[in-house]
């Protein structure tokens, strides 16, 4: 308003105190006062509707402060933003989900009505696939029998973003890397690990295919359990590594061009 009230008196100013009758083109004026400025994202406060996707991880499982694991402190974290009148959070993440099972319920519209109001999207999904591997052969594991089951699960999580993006094609989606949970009982490197690189290295491609995608990357955070980051079940993060998580989020969101943690503002 006090912007208004500027614009309206300059142009009252410039009509009195021309001696000759010239007429003022309100436009031309007004275009003249806000060459050079910028309203910045701040200016209107906003809501930002946040939706988790996928499994465990985005759940919160381990989490024994109730805090929703990573989904909810960077609700928290968000809500701290120049700008941010609310940002209501929608978890739909469910444990044990594998990739052909959000796919799933996402081709029968079952979280349409969700994803549509999302101003960002997070998603894990993975984990479930590679421990699918491990539980049906548990002592005779082999890198081979691995990379079949990869080959699955990158056409399932490049269907899972297409799917996405055909119901909400601007949100940003925040796409979360695995870990090797088995770091908590050798520090020894093993096949496996070889083999969560590879999967990583998919979802992280994948990623890159969407523009307006960003990869967090989070095996270096639970390479070693020194810092007791693993909840009591010894597969899921506690508090401290959820934590742990949203500092890599807020990093890697920056890292895309998503938010300036200086100025504590969204660009999107």
């Amino acid at each position: 308003m006090k912007y208004l009230i500027m614009i309206i008196s300059i142009v009252f100013l410039v009509g009195c105190n021309s001696n000759d009758m010239v007429e003022v083109s309100f436009s031309e004026k007004q275009e003249v006062l806000f060459e050079d400025y910028v309203i910045p994202f701040h200016f209107f406060p906003r809501t930002i509707e946040v939706v988790g996707l996928g499994d465990s991880l985005t759940k919160g499982v381990g989490d024994e402060l109730k805090r929703e694991g990573y989904l909810g402190r960077l609700q928290l974290h968000f809500s701290q933003y120049k700008g941010i009148k609310d940002v209501p959070l929608t978890n739909t993440a469910k444990r044990g989900r594998r990739s052909d099972q959000l796919l799933r319920m996402l081709k029968n519209d079952e979280i349409d009505h969700q994803i549509q109001k999302a101003n960002i999207i997070t998603l894990t999904i993975g984990g479930n696939d590679i421990m699918n591997v491990v539980k049906k052969d548990l002592f005779n594991l082999k890198v081979e029998t691995f990379e079949k089951e990869l080959e699955k699960f990158e056409r399932n999580y490049d269907q899972i973003l297409q799917e996405i993006r055909e119901i909400n094609s601007t949100a940003p989606i925040i796409i979360i890397g695995l870990y090797n949970p088995i770091t908590i009982v050798t520090d020894e490197k093993s096949e496996f690990d070889q083999i969560l690189n590879n999967w990583n290295e998919t979802i992280q491609e994948v990623a890159f295919s969407d523009s307006n995608a960003c990869y967090v990357p989070i095996d270096h955070l639970f390479d070693t359990n020194v810092n007791l980051v693993y909840h009591t079940d010894f597969f899921h993060p506690n508090s401290k590594g959820y934590q742990l998580v949203i500092e890599e989020i807020v990093n890697s969101m920056q890292k895309c061009g998503l938010i300036d943690v200086d100025s504590r503002e969204l660009l999107f």
